[in-house]
């Protein structure tokens, strides 16, 4: 039976070595702490000797600090659970956890590292989800900016134009002015051609008037003298 169960106990090390878990040493203050080793029950005794009184049966895996060894046989020990001391055989102890023991912290802490695991493949998945609406967010940021800078160009361009406008103004009323100008000067003109029009006018019918005038003195005078002169 021993041999099968340190048989076990291989095969469990040599699985524990193969999965790279740490094995945790324990220690209780300055004192040794040993356990039962893979023996199904050993007995604790009130002295060192199978003579002595049994004052209970300990269970493998049993944690116990040893408080002295006097010979290589026997050890002193105190049960860290209950702080019963008594004796028992040093070839039944062992300094490290038995098999089952370190087994069942091995399954634990892969229990724990499945349940992180679990938990890190839950925050990632809601990352991803996160990540996912963060890109709807980005491209609908994108979207309402290049809205934006679009719109901001036509504000830009309407906020020119009455600046635009107000220079096409000043170049409206220069022009107006120079124009006001040239029509002044036109009319001033066109008073002095008026002016000048009847004028010549004036002076033309006046000497339209002379001229009838004294070819209405000559002509009867003419007429005079060609009729005397076919009377001779």
């Amino acid at each position: 039976m021993n041999r099968d169960c340190r048989g076990i106990t291989v095969k469990l090390v040599k699985i524990f070595m193969l999965t790279g878990l740490a094995l945790a040493a324990l220690s209780a203050s300055a004192q040794e702490l040993n356990y039962v080793n893979d023996i199904l029950v050993i007995t604790l005794r009130s002295g060192p000797g199978n003579q002595y009184q049994i004052i209970k049966t300990i269970p493998s895996g049993t944690e116990m600090a040893v408080l002295e060894r006097p010979n290589q046989e026997y050890a002193k020990v105190r049960l860290t659970k209950d702080g019963t001391e008594g004796w028992v055989l040093t070839q039944y102890l062992t300094s490290k956890p038995v098999a089952r023991q370190r087994l069942a912290a091995a399954e634990a802490r892969l229990a724990k590292v499945e349940e992180q695991n679990q938990k890190l493949n839950e925050e990632l998945a809601a990352l991803r989800q996160s990540h996912g609406s963060l890109e709807k967010d980005a491209a609908a940021l994108r979207d309402q900016y290049d809205s934006e800078q679009k719109r901001l160009a036509r504000l830009q361009e309407v906020s020119a134009r009455p600046l635009q406008l107000e220079a096409e103004n000043k170049e409206l009323k220069q022009q107006n002015i120079t124009l006001s100008k040239n029509l002044d000067i036109l009319t001033q003109e066109n008073n002095a051609l008026q002016d000048r029009s009847e004028r010549d006018w004036f002076v033309a019918g006046a000497g339209v008037l002379l001229v009838g005038m004294i070819v209405g003195l000559i002509v009867p005078k003419l007429r005079l003298r060609k009729k005397n002169s076919w009377e001779l």
